[in-house]
């Protein structure tokens, strides 16, 4: 247990540091572009390299590669390192490949991801798009350097890396509105050399991340040489597993499709509350869950991987065990805290610039409804793990499945019959629902195959966690509200607000635990 946690200690403040960053950077470009025309052409450009990497590598380096790199190192004589540099010049070939077709095709993607934009906004997503499309090459790099890194034992520079893109990007934000000297950003109005500065600067974020991890590749005795002879690279065993990531993989990205389409209709964007309003959310959303759940499952895989090749099951669950109440004990207070105050952060992240103090209150509603969901998401996408962990791909693949089929059909249910203003609220929900089933239906399948879960232990630390910071929650809530009412809703009320409940939650979690 304490070399996991200082396994997480340490990649948690990499991770604070660049989801911190990150979080500013998300600000940042939301007050400069907006929520809406602009802002909107921009967010769903820059989500279609994401996209693909996803389809093409990211879930196989997730769920596959983590467990082959580990056997490779342990059963090969040069300890996985050909092996290791073999996988690195495949990616970047395949990868790299792929970045220069999806460029000519940038307008099918969009058309795909853009729900109803206006023609004017299309083109500009388009044109966006081809410019961060080849992030692709340096986001599957970039993965498989930190997975060579983590299974040597190196987690912290991954963990540190992304700070200098969020940097690179904040700075491009910056710039951006500089040149616009204090002009109203509409699609119409872009020139072409602003419309590069934004495209070229994002782009300039993922390459410097990639390239940050080269000297700790060096550091770590993995010399960067390609190697083109592919027979070692292991696709046979690869390619086995790989088949069910791939209908993994898929199935999340036909459920997001419903989600993107639904939130982008013109109605929506104009108002305010469309999908850079949710995606806005989701950000902020992400951050406990990547500082603690996030380091705890790259502590936990490697480890979990070694258990699993030598046959000791009892370790694996063990070492699962403790992730799963550590993640418990850290984001249940997190969870609430995002539930009572989250509107209030959200104002004093976004409401400037281009946003509204009511369509920065909008996102923190979507924040809130999305921290309902917090724990199930990470707890289940830590046991997700264990089965990768056991080289079991089939198994999560199913399970998934049903996991996008509720998110799917309950997306589609609330967004009908929620009125206009609040429909997006229904996508929040669905995505939490999904995935406490998946938690739910996980939990007991692996539970069969491993042998038994503390599952017992978790639910009471869960609600132990829940009873301490309940109390504490509705005075901070009646706090924040009586702080907004007197000073106002806007960033000063909110800071009021936040400083008073979140002080107080911060001592009721502090008895609890």
């Amino acid at each position: 247990m304490s070399s996991l946690g200082r396994s997480t200690r340490a990649m948690a403040l990499g991770t604070v540091a660049s989801r911190g960053t990150g979080f500013l950077r998300t600000a940042v470009i939301v007050a400069v572009l907006g929520v809406e025309g602009v802002g909107a052409a921009y967010t769903i450009a820059n989500t279609t390299p994401n996209i693909v990497y996803e389809l093409l590598l990211g879930g196989l380096l997730t769920s596959v590669v983590v467990p082959l790199l580990v056997r490779a190192a342990r059963d090969d004589a040069d300890g996985g390192l050909a092996y290791a540099q073999r996988l690195l010049t495949l990616t970047v070939l395949v990868l790299g490949g792929a970045a220069v077709l999806l460029v000519v095709a940038a307008p099918l993607l969009i058309d795909l991801y853009a729900g109803d934009l206006s023609p004017e906004a299309r083109d500009l997503a388009v044109l966006l798009a081809r410019f961060f499309l080849p992030q692709l090459l340096f986001y599957g790099a970039g993965a498989v350097l930190g997975a060579i890194l983590n299974t040597r034992g190196s987690y912290a520079p991954p963990m540190w890396a992304p700070v200098l893109n969020n940097l690179v990007v904040i700075a491009t934000g910056l710039v951006f509105l500089l040149v616009r000297s204090g002009q109203a950003v509409t699609v119409g109005s872009l020139t072409d050399g602003q419309v590069a500065l934004l495209g070229i600067g994002t782009t300039l974020g993922i390459v410097a991340q990639t390239v940050a991890l080269l000297p700790a590749l060096r550091a770590a005795g993995v010399p960067l040489r390609p190697r083109f002879d592919l027979r070692g690279t292991g696709l046979r065993k690869a390619g086995r597993l790989a088949k069910w990531v791939l209908l993994f993989v898929v199935a999340n990205q036909l459920a997001y499709i419903v989600v993107v389409n639904l939130s982008s209709s013109q109605e929506l964007l104009d108002a305010g509350r469309g999908y850079p309003s949710y995606i806005a959310a989701y950000v902020l959303w992400q951050l406990p869950h990547a500082v603690v759940a996030v380091s705890i499952i790259t502590a936990l895989l490697p480890r979990m991987s070694r258990a699993a090749a030598d046959g000791r099951t009892q370790d694996l669950r063990a070492s699962l065990d403790r992730g799963l109440r550590l993640t418990a004990v850290v984001l249940v207070p997190a969870s609430v805290a995002l539930v009572v105050l989250g509107r209030e952060v959200a104002v004093l992240v976004f409401a400037r610039g281009e946003v509204s103090v009511a369509d920065a209150r909008f996102i923190g509603l979507l924040l809130g409804v999305f921290a309902v969901g917090l724990v199930p998401f990470s707890l289940y996408q830590l046991q997700l793990r264990a089965f990768y962990a056991m080289q079991d791909t089939r198994t999560p693949t199913l399970v998934n499945l049903g996991v996008n089929a509720t998110l799917v059909t309950v997306d589609l249910v609330l967004f009908a019959v929620l009125p206009d203003d609040v429909r997006v609220v229904g996508l929040a929900a669905g995505h939490a629902t999904s995935f406490g089933v998946g938690l739910l239906v996980c939990s007991m399948v692996l539970s069969r195959r491993i042998g038994g879960l503390d599952v017992a232990i978790v639910v009471r630390t869960v609600v132990r966690c829940l009873l301490a910071v309940l109390l504490p929650a509705v005075l901070a809530g009646l706090l924040a509200a009586g702080a907004t009412r007197v000073v106002g809703d806007g960033p000063l009320g909110a800071a009021a607000a936040l400083a008073l409940g979140g002080a107080v939650l911060a001592g009721g979690g502090d008895r609890g635990k």
